[in-house]
């Protein structure tokens, strides 16, 4: 349901350039482990590149690594061994006030929305450009963009506890975009949802990735995984088992 075409996607197309994130937004782990105390090892020696523009499924048990590699991607988490990359700098170098810049070019999508009760729609998308600093007209001009775009601009005014579960989670992704990130990550976006608003999401998905956002999926879903004949990483206890260009979701 990408209907605006007023909205630009890519982060570059103000003719700007990113200081920070270099030329290629290419995302890269090298040997990377994370170990959260002596005997549990999170992951263990992941090493793995994902080019601009890609839609890359993670899959996996609970508890195989999925979420670590969103935390060290996004420096929540620091790798006990091995470097990250996003683009030309080192993740696990920046230091913390650096950390807030990174992530304002790498939108995130989460399972249970984490959506402001208190703001309408428009607020919530306007929050997120409030706290980057954006100028008020600036504002004005492109939370209409954005939420036309996912389909809720006739609802701006509503709540999240006025929306449906897919209206929600369409709300996160606007906010995810409006920043205009190299990298969305959606980690279960669809977890809450019934499989008809699933569906919608990931069609929403797939066709903000065909402008060229580049799309980082965690998800167990097998059906979903299945379907989309995309790339797909397996991981199983901390490791990448599998590694598939038109990949499925088969775990052993």
């Amino acid at each position: 349901m990408v209907r605006g075409a007023r909205f630009c996607i890519q982060s570059g197309c103000d003719g700007k350039n990113l200081a920070l994130l270099g030329k290629t937004g290419m995302i890269a782990f090298q040997s990377v482990s994370k170990i959260y105390n002596s005997h549990s090892a999170a992951l263990e020696d992941v090493s793995f590149k994902v080019n601009p523009g890609e839609f890359v499924s993670f899959v996996g048990r609970s508890g195989a690594g999925k979420s670590t590699i969103i935390k060290l991607l996004i420096g929540e988490e620091r790798p006990t061994r091995g470097r990250i990359f996003f683009g030309d700098y080192e993740v696990n170098k920046l230091t913390d006030k650096e950390l807030p810049t990174l992530r304002r070019h790498i939108g995130i999508v989460f399972q249970d929305f984490r959506l402001l009760a208190a703001k309408n729609a428009y607020e919530n998308v306007a929050f997120a450009l409030e706290v980057g600093g954006r100028r008020e007209g600036e504002i004005n001009e492109l939370v209409p963009q954005v939420l036309d775009m996912v389909g809720l601009r006739d609802k701006m005014t509503n709540f999240p506890h006025e929306l449906s579960g897919g209206e929600k989670q369409r709300l996160a992704i606007a906010r995810a975009m409006v920043h205009r990130p190299e990298v969305i990550i959606a980690d279960e976006p669809t977890g809450n949802l019934d499989p008809f608003h699933s569906w919608e999401i990931i069609n929403l998905l797939q066709k903000i990735n065909q402008l060229g956002t580049t799309f980082i999926l965690a998800t167990h879903e097998k059906d979903i995984v299945n379907i989309l004949d995309k790339r797909v990483v397996t991981l199983d206890k901390g490791r990448v088992i599998r590694d598939e260009e038109k990949g499925k979701y088969i775990l052993v």
